[in-house]
């Protein structure tokens, strides 16, 4: 549930369903959403326009709100001189990304929240992240900021415009330079790959883990794409970097020990100290990275994670009606961490003659070892992290049972309960590898209920792909995100069920997406729809972020939807991102982490394993349960019934003459397109894989 503060304010946001946006529907500002009405009252007034853009889980976007948005002499400042405009990030990714990139050129930096101050059309002139109230350590506040830009504006408008005008031009041009027009041929291969390999391990952190120093972000696509990279090269350096980072971030405080689930980052190089929100999109990925992991390794402690995560978004972050809600706040009551940390002596109190062996074991210090991120100083505060992963720590069960009993009674961050598309489908690829690795059915049924959620709710009558359900409306056309990870998903979620209508629903899609989003003259998908508003300039990205990107993402699934149906044509797609982005990616390749995990599938071998048989039946089961339990990262499975095959052949007509031998269930082994003798026996198709 949204909570508000009393207020005698309330502006046209109280309409609106982002939970962002309402938590600003009684600011004394006179806010509008992003739309017509807004740059009309603009135009008409000649009136600057105030873009600020966050997400209700953004601690530094509550730390303006409470010092600016809700101060009645900000809100006159803007009240009189703006039209001020309030944005969602997550639910408009797309006024998000333009804007970022015009603060990011501006300034060199970019973060939430976002601010832009605009032309009545929408054109750029002023960019920044946080800007306090006042000024303060040579630094300009909001008010002398307003103050200055309503005395540029009502003198000279004019310089303005024409600045605005030039850095529009810039941006466009940025956006839309010769490294997206593709090339004939693409110049990426295995030394890509290995350039990237290199790449990471230059920064890779031999002694904590991670990437680079602080803050440290958890990169699960970095660590997929080693994990294949591994496979691939025998690279034994490989395998340990996603190992020790792994290990590391279970351990640290970027890890709630007491209720389960990811943090969003850690402010130190140690993982110990974490920002505390947490994202359903972070779950995701790092639920698909340990469950990848732990096919590789069979190492148990990634096993328990897997389950650890799965937990905390089961009780945390699930609908009862099935797709997944969006974040939980790193603060409550006002204060970041205030939910998560502890101090010693409320460990001993609660715990008694166990405290002392906690205190040892979860790293307490008697005078705290959070240290505040604004103010730089300790806060008599504990954050629970391991110096190793020991089984004493399993013996400690019962104590951590304890401790969540007691913190399930203090005031609880907020919740973001509205359903993405893009994340949820992340969170259904995560749950289906979790059950291809660990045979747990809930985790598929978790993934099957997500999915049937997506297609019943967010997929609409006109047969378009929606970004954003809460409380029942469903509004925004989905963008390449929402396509590329809901596609992923039902890739994922196939090839653990064999259910024949994610398949069928995925290969819909990606048509789908071919029609709205491929660019037709020099190839790539851009973000948005081609029947959707564009914001300054068509946005077409291919770099991998928290979230990788739509670009990258769609490079797998077309050469594993090419594969599944037998349709070359969708291969040849995807090389065609390649080269599309290649100047890019060659440049930097460790950036662009998922796309060559779709690299890296092109180039081969690929698998593709058909198997004939009758699902009931225990050997059918056991055969495909071997399969899934194997890491091999270039297959591709298909399953035939034996008996009604003929949905499936329609899909993948290469399979219409593949059928039972010695009436038993039969497996096709194919490479690179070029099929081995069918057999009976498992082990030797996987050997067949293997070799």
């Amino acid at each position: 549930m949204i909570e508000y503060t009393k207020s005698k304010y309330t502006n046209r946001l109280i309409n609106e369903k982002s939970p962002y946006l309402l938590q600003h529907a009684h600011n004394p500002v006179d806010w509008y959403p992003w739309g017509n009405d807004a740059f009309m009252k603009a135009k008409s007034e000649d009136k600057p326009i105030f873009l600020s853009i966050g997400y209700s889980t953004c601690h530094w976007c509550h730390v303006m709100e409470r010092e600016s948005f809700k101060d009645e002499e900000v809100a006159r400042l803007l009240n009189e001189n703006f039209i001020s405009i309030k944005v969602d990030r997550e639910e408009r990714p797309d006024i998000d990304a333009v804007y970022m990139n015009v603060c990011q050129a501006l300034t060199g930096s970019g973060g939430w929240p976002l601010t832009i101050l605009l032309t009545p059309d929408k054109k750029p002139f002023f960019g920044g992240t946080y800007i306090p109230k006042n000024s303060r350590g040579g630094r300009m506040g909001l008010i002398d900021l307003l103050s200055r830009v309503t005395e540029l504006w009502s003198k000279n408008n004019e310089k303005i415009i024409k600045n605005a005008d030039k850095i529009t031009s810039s941006i466009q041009r940025s956006m839309t330079d010769d490294s997206y027009k593709g090339h004939k041929e693409t110049s990426l291969g295995k030394n890509t790959l290995e350039k990237a390999f290199d790449d990471l391990k230059v920064v890779f952190d031999v002694e904590y883990g991670g990437f680079g120093t602080a803050p440290k972000f958890p990169i699960p696509h970095q660590l997929i794409f080693l994990l294949h990279y591994w496979y691939r090269t025998g690279n034994d350096m490989a395998l340990y970097m996603v190992e020790k980072t792994l290990t590391a971030m279970r351990c640290g405080g970027i890890f709630d020990h007491i209720g389960y689930g990811f943090h969003r980052y850690s402010t130190d190089r140690k993982w110990i100290l974490p920002h505390f929100e947490k994202m359903l999109y972070d779950q995701a990925l790092l639920t698909y990275s340990y469950s990848e992991a732990y096919l590789a390794t069979e190492n148990k402690k990634f096993l328990t994670t897997i389950k650890e995560i799965i937990d905390y978004v089961r009780r945390e972050l699930k609908s009862d009606r099935g797709g997944f809600y969006s974040a939980q706040d790193a603060e409550s009551e006002g204060v970041e961490g205030k939910y998560y940390t502890w101090s010693v002596k409320e460990i001993e109190n609660i715990l008694g003659k166990q405290a002392d062996r906690f205190i040892e074991t979860y790293s307490l210090k008697s005078d705290g070892n959070f240290i505040d991120e604004a103010t730089g100083k300790k806060t008599g505060k504990n954050v629970l992290y391991l110096r190793n992963y020991k089984e004493e720590v399993e013996e400690l069960k019962k104590e951590r049972e304890k401790l969540f009993k007691v913190r399930q009674r203090r005031r609880p961050p907020f919740k973001d309960d509205k359903i993405l598309t893009d994340w949820n489908g992340l969170m259904i690829a995560g749950l289906a590898r979790a059950g291809q690795a660990t045979g747990e059915i809930e985790y598929i049924t978790m993934a099957r209920e997500a999915a049937d959620f997506i297609i019943n709710n967010l997929y609409s009558s006109d047969n378009r792909l929606y970004h954003r359900f809460r409380k029942g409306e469903v509004s925004i056309k989905g963008n390449l995100n929402d396509y590329a990870f809901f596609i992923w998903g039902l890739l994922e979620l196939y090839q653990d069920t064999f259910e024949v209508k994610y398949l069928k629903k995925a290969l819909k899609l990606i048509d789908q997406q071919l029609n709205y989003f491929w660019d037709n003259k020099n190839g790539g998908f851009y973000f948005t729809p081609d029947d959707e508003e564009e914001i300054l300039v068509r946005q077409k990205e291919i770099y991998d972020g928290a979230t990788p990107s739509g670009n990258s993402v769609s490079i797998w699934n077309l050469y594993r939807i090419g594969h599944l149906t037998g349709n070359s044509d969708y291969e040849e797609i995807a090389e065609n991102i390649l080269r599309v982005f290649s100047d890019k990616i060659k440049n930097d390749p460790a950036s662009y982490s998922m796309a060559l995990i779709g690299l890296n599938s092109l180039l081969g071998p690929g698998y593709d394993v058909v198997v004939v048989g009758d699902k009931n039946k225990a050997k059918t089961h056991k055969i495909l349960y071997s399969l899934k339990n194997e890491y091999i990262p270039n297959v591709n499975t298909l399953f035939k019934p034996a008996h009604n095959g003929k949905i499936l052949t329609e899909l993948g007509p290469f399979i219409e003459n593949y059928h039972m031998i010695n009436n038993l269930p039969t497996i096709y082994v194919c490479k690179d397109y070029s099929c081995r003798r069918p057999t009976n026996n498992v082990d030797e198709a996987i050997s067949m894989l293997k070799k």
